[in-house]
């Protein structure tokens, strides 16, 4: 096979691994070994340790590093500009910070928010809690969203070793996920963050492989999307509303 049969071959696997089909996520068959890291309550030590299984942070340097992790918190000054709005970049942290990732939604966008989301809705501001000071993050009329790895600032397909995030206010078993997939599209199978166990109201969930094999992470957050008259299931409402706050990933690296 010549080489530009190979790339075109290698661009068609990592397209149908982004395809946007934003239904219920299959059960997701048996595949390579994953650890998985659980928690809820206080998550402090269980975040520790999978950062640690990842590696040394790599904040925003630009270009893939031998090892380590990156990290997205929402916090840092350069997201201020859209906070609190409904169209947060999706390719922002690529694009104006460098931490390889890249988001899609079949909702309307997505939103960055420091005030736990009492605009959207005022009952939101006592259900939800952040992990890292001060803001947390969902997508914009739809409660899933896929974040694409590329190697960091650059627009070039990427995989990671390992996918973590800190959720606030899981109400429901099993219905806030990750499901990892692929370049090929295969799923690498879907682990559920635990059910909140205080007051906080955080959980975290993380997987990590042996080796960089995650193209595509599809972020499942409870029941139903955030919305004016949406109430959560503890405020009475029919919907177990979730928002996420810190996404842990080990280095992009270039998907050959």
């Amino acid at each position: 096979m010549n080489t530009i049969k190979a790339m075109g071959l290698m661009m068609a696997l990592f397209l149908l691994g982004c395809g946007k089909d934003y239904g219920s996520s299959p059960t997701a068959p048996s595949g390579p070994a994953a650890t998985t890291f659980s928690a809820s309550g206080d998550i402090t030590a269980k975040v520790n340790e999978f950062r640690n299984a990842l590696g040394a942070p790599n904040g925003g340097t630009p270009g893939e590093q031998p090892g380590g992790r990156r990290e997205i918190a929402w916090d840092a000054a350069a997201t201020d500009p859209f906070n609190n709005r409904n169209d947060f970049p999706a390719g922002f942290f690529n694009s104006n910070a460098k931490n390889g990732a890249v988001f899609t939604t079949a909702g309307t966008g997505f939103r960055n928010d420091s005030t736990r989301f009492r605009e959207v809705n005022p009952t939101y501001e006592a259900e939800f809690n952040f992990f890292s000071p001060t803001k947390i993050f969902a997508a914009v009329g739809s409660n899933q969203m896929d974040q694409l790895f590329q190697v960091a600032g650059q627009p070039t397909p990427a995989v990671s070793s390992g996918f973590g995030v800190v959720f606030s206010d899981v109400d429901v078993a099993d219905r806030t996920t990750i499901q990892l997939f692929a370049s090929d599209g295969s799923s690498l199978g879907v682990f559920a963050a635990p059910v909140r166990s205080d007051a906080a109201g955080l959980s975290f969930i993380g997987v990590t492989f042996a080796d960089p094999l995650i193209a595509r992470a599809r972020i499942t957050l409870g029941t139903g999307a955030l919305g004016a008259g949406v109430n959560d299931v503890s405020a009475g409402g029919t919907v177990d509303v979730v928002v996420l706050d810190n996404l842990i990933y080990g280095e992009p690296k270039h998907a050959f």
